[in-house]
């Protein structure tokens, strides 16, 4: 399985107990999602390595408690602290149709209600503190954010992100 087949949905943030459980830290909307899993894809030296679980439960604030079939020691789970944790994109639950996922939305050209074509979205910054369109302008990239009132409309049939940019946001990128 490779990484453009799967999406992340959390790592492993440290072993709990002396069973060889370990505690799932998610990176989802919705865990409940989520919750009793059979197996999942763990980042091992860039590859990605499938494991089964004997149990996959929810806790608050959005971790779980995993424990792997054939891992049965502290020892055992010790060097699986750290690893990215995923799933193959068929696993995604579906959405609505006016939301999307954001790996959607590569290749999409967004267009501003102003300036027209800006141009296609080459990459997602997914960033603790936002999320941004990586878009190639003129050349250039530029980074978008992906917010209410700056995203106005997505139209996955058409692939085309429409937006409402901020007033010179293409100005700081084009500056030499």
């Amino acid at each position: 399985m490779n990484k453009d087949q799967c999406f992340q949905i959390g790592r492993i943030a440290k072993v709990h107990g002396l069973r060889g459980e370990v505690n799932v830290v998610l990176d989802v909307d919705f865990p409940e999602d989520y919750d009793g899993l059979e197996h999942l894809f763990l980042e091992q030296k860039g590859r990605l390595i499938p494991f089964f679980l004997e149990h996959f439960v929810l806790q608050p604030g959005g971790k779980a408690l995993a424990k792997f079939e054939d891992l049965h020691s502290i020892e055992q789970v010790e060097a699986l602290v750290g690893s990215e944790v995923y799933l193959p994109l068929t696993e995604l639950p579906e959405l609505e149709e006016d939301q999307y996922y954001y790996h959607e939305l590569i290749g999409f050209e967004v267009i501003d209600e102003v300036l027209g074509l800006i141009g296609p979205v080459q990459i997602i910054y997914d960033l603790e503190t936002q999320d941004l369109l990586g878009v190639t302008h003129q050349g250039k990239e530029v980074l978008i954010p992906i917010q209410d009132g700056i995203i106005t409309k997505v139209d996955k049939a058409a692939k085309k992100v429409y937006c409402q940019l901020p007033e010179g946001l293409l100005d700081i990128y084009l500056e030499d």
